[in-house]
């Protein structure tokens, strides 16, 4: 009986982030009485916490900015940006290292690669960074498809791919209804907006 081999590990490593504006961090305040249990415990914790505003300490908005910790939502109209990055996590070096981002909708195929071109090698801890930019124009499932292609220092050719779904919607929905009025004021049309 045959076992499959183990797969090999890749000596690169991938990472992909959505590129969008930072938000405040929001924390949530634990309060009590001081009468209660915990006495001041909770409030004084409040007040040194570094990510709370002082003298607000009760409210969620804190003073730090976060960053997104997925791809989310993203509204027709806005420009998707991603930042890229290909690290040599390996102690070898690597040629030929080829990234490719592409964009699939459930019409098309998009290249948003900066360069088609490889790079000639990469040293161990050194990475490939690249930013794309793509004005979204269709509503619905996209996928981001980001490909490596490599080759090891033994000549063997490497290759894996990943994939970011994400979901374009509409920024606003218009809706209109029109009314026939009895009287003779002529016609009146009511409209719903929804975000």
């Amino acid at each position: 009986m045959e076992v499959n081999p183990p797969k090999q590990e890749h000596l690169l490593a991938l990472k992909v982030m959505r590129l969008t504006k930072p938000t405040l961090f929001t924390n949530i305040p634990v309060t009590c009485e001081e009468k209660d249990l915990p006495g001041d415990l909770f409030n004084q914790l409040m007040r040194e916490d570094p990510s709370t505003v002082n003298g607000a300490e009760t409210l969620m908005l804190g003073e730090m900015l976060t960053l997104p910790q997925n791809f989310g939502n993203i509204f027709l109209g806005e420009t998707f940006s991603s930042y890229i990055s290909v690290h040599n996590d390996s102690n070898q070096v690597v040629k030929d290292i080829l990234v490719k981002a592409d964009l699939q909708t459930s019409s098309q195929r998009l290249n948003l690669s900066a360069s088609n071109a490889a790079v000639a090698e990469l040293k161990p801890d050194c990475c490939i960074d690249d930013v794309i930019h793509h004005e979204v124009k269709e509503i619905g499932t996209h996928i981001l498809v980001c490909a490596v292609s490599y080759t090891t220092q033994g000549g063997e050719k490497m290759y894996f791919r990943k994939f970011f779904k994400f979901q374009v919607l509409k920024p606003l929905d218009v809706k209109t209804k029109f009314y026939n009025a009895e009287v003779s004021v002529g016609h009146l049309m009511g409209f719903q907006i929804k975000h």
